[in-house]
């Protein structure tokens, strides 16, 4: 098949299947927008396709709403990843700010805030220590310890993002292994 040829061919089956797939996205995604990059993405894949492979496409239907599908999914858990982050990052200032507002006041202590503060640290403390030790160690040195994170980097002669990396995963562990606590104190 010649260059030209493999074009209109191109050009005709997005002409044919184009209509049925915009309805098949459009009844599964709710933005217009997100739809039609949807669309555009899976032609393009389409285009990438049968100019890279030497093994034609077998059933081109099938293949595209295939593509479609896959591409709808993983758009899904990108917003859905993209909500929860926005959600969580909005939150996680005034967490830590109450959070540390127990642990850290020390302005008017009460028996009961003195108790509320060792059982959150002894708490914290336990959490920590279910961590492999990078990540327990990134986050103390960071949060607990108040070292920047280039310091620290520098100091365990790790790059940024591994630094970083390391302390995401010890935040998501203790935010999930503290949650019931959190709302212990916050709502109790």
């Amino acid at each position: 098949m010649n260059e030209q040829g493999g074009k209109e061919n191109v050009e005709k089956l997005i002409k044919i299947h184009q209509p049925r797939l915009t309805s098949f996205i459009r009844k599964r995604v709710p933005n217009r927008k997100d739809a039609e990059d949807i669309l555009q993405d899976v032609f393009y894949q389409l285009i990438k396709t049968i100019e890279n492979t030497v093994n034609p496409i077998e059933q081109v239907t099938a293949w595209l709403y295939r593509v479609a599908r896959n591409m709808i999914i993983n758009k899904g858990k990108k917003m859905h990843e993209e909500k929860y982050l926005v959600f969580q990052y909005n939150n996680e200032g005034e967490i830590l700010k109450e959070f540390s507002e127990v642990l850290f006041n020390d302005d008017n202590p009460t028996p009961e805030t003195e108790y509320l503060r060792s059982f959150v640290w002894k708490e914290l403390e336990t959490a920590l220590s279910e961590l492999p030790p990078e990540q327990k160690e990134a986050f103390e040195l960071t949060e607990l310890d108040g070292l920047s994170v280039k310091e620290v980097a520098r100091a365990l002669d790790i790059p940024t993002n591994t630094l970083l990396s390391r302390k995401h995963y010890a935040v998501v562990h203790l935010r999930k292994r503290l949650s019931g606590l959190y709302a212990d104190i916050l709502y109790s």
